[in-house]
C-alpha cells in the first residue's frame, strides 16, 4: 500500500489510495460511500492478480472537496478523468458501482482515450420511479433535518440494499445490521449534494450506443434499489458488451458476494490486458 493522497484535479482536491503494481485499475464508488469500501475485498484481490489498484473519495466525500454548493455528473467525470491523467498510467480499466458506474459509462463515452476497458455494477441508465422516490425521500429528510433512529436507518439499509437471502439468515442479519450500525452513511452537505444529482439524471440509453471501449456490466438478481433490468439495459444498449447476473446478492452485491464478483472482474480484465 503506498498510502492516501490527495492531488488537485479539475479545480478539487481528490484523496485517493495507491496500491499495487500492474496494469492500472481506478475504481468508482456509488453515492454517499468513501472509496475504501472498495478496499474490503475488489482491491485486494485485484492486487494480488497483478493490478495497480486505485481507489478514490468522489467530490462530496471529505477529505477530497466536499463542493456543498452543488455539482454534474460532468463535473465527476472530469475528476475521474483528471485523476487517471495524474498517475500517468492510462489508459485504465475503470470499475464503477452504482453512481459510479453511471460515471465509468459516461467516462467511457466523453473521454475514452483515458479508459481501456469498463466494468459498470449494479447501474442504470435511466431513472426508474422507486428510484426517483427513495431519492427524493432522502433529499427531503436531510432538507427537514430528520434523523431517524440508528437501529431503523440500519433496518432501512439492509432492507434495501441486502439480498433476501442474506436477511433470511437470522445470524446473516443481525452481523449484517451490527457493521451497518457501527458505521452509519452520514448525510453531510457534500452526500446531500450526491443526492441532488438523481432529481436530473436524464435517459442516456440511447447515448451509450457510442460507447466503444469493451465493456461488462454487473447486475445483482436481488438488486432492490437498482434491480438488474435496469444493468441489462445498459449491457443492451453498449456495441460489444458482455452482461452477467449474480445471484443472492443485492446492491451490495460486491460485499455479499465477492468471490464472484471479483472472478468476474479479474476475468474481464485478464481478457483485456
Amino acid at each position: 500500500m503506498k498510502g492516501p493522497k490527495t492531488v488537485r484535479v479539475n479545480g478539487i482536491d481528490i484523496s485517493y489510495d495507491d496500491a499495487g503494481t500492474g496494469p492500472l485499475v481506478v475504481m468508482v464508488m456509488g453515492t454517499g460511500s468513501p472509496g475504501r469500501v472498495w478496499q474490503a475485498h475488489q482491491q485486494p484481490a485485484l492486487v494480488k492478480a497483478g493490478y495497480r489498484v486505485v481507489t478514490f473519495d468522489n467530490r462530496g466525500i471529505a477529505p477530497s472537496s466536499e463542493c456543498a454548493e452543488g455539482f454534474t455528473h460532468d463535473d465527476m467525470v472530469a475528476d475521474t478523468a483528471g485523476l487517471i491523467e495524474h498517475l500517468g498510467a492510462g489508459p485504465a480499466f475503470v470499475v464503477g458501482t452504482s453512481l459510479g458506474a453511471r460515471i465509468t459509462q459516461e467516462l467511457a463515452l466523453a473521454r475514452p482515450d483515458v479508459v481501456k476497458a469498463a466494468v459498470m455494477i449494479a447501474t442504470y441508465g435511466r431513472n426508474s420511479p422507486l428510484q426517483q422516490a427513495i431519492s427524493a425521500g432522502e433529499r427531503a429528510l436531510y432538507d427537514n433535518k430528520i434523523t431517524l433512529p440508528p437501529d431503523y436507518a440500519a433496518a432501512i439499509t439492509a432492507h434495501l440494499n441486502l439480498s433476501p437471502h442474506t436477511l433470511d439468515d437470522d445470524r446473516a442479519a443481525k452481523d449484517w445490521l451490527d457493521v451497518i450500525g457501527f458505521s452509519p452513511q452520514t448525510v453531510t452537505a457534500g452526500v446531500r449534494a450526491q443526492l441532488g444529482l438523481h432529481d436530473r439524471e436524464a435517459d442516456r440509453l440511447g447515448a451509450y450506443r457510442g460507447i466503444s471501449r469493451p465493456a461488462l456490466v454487473i447486475g445483482f438478481a436481488d438488486d432492490r434499489t437498482l434491480p438488474p433490468k435496469l444493468a441489462r439495459e445498459v449491457a443492451d444498449a453498449i456495441p460489444g458488451a458482455r452482461y452477467e447476473e449474480i445471484s443472492k446478492a443485492g446492491h451490495f452485491g460486491y460485499l455479499e458476494q465477492p468471490g464472484e464478483v471479483n472472478r468476474l472482474l479479474i476475468e474481464f480484465l485478464d481478457a483485456h490486458r
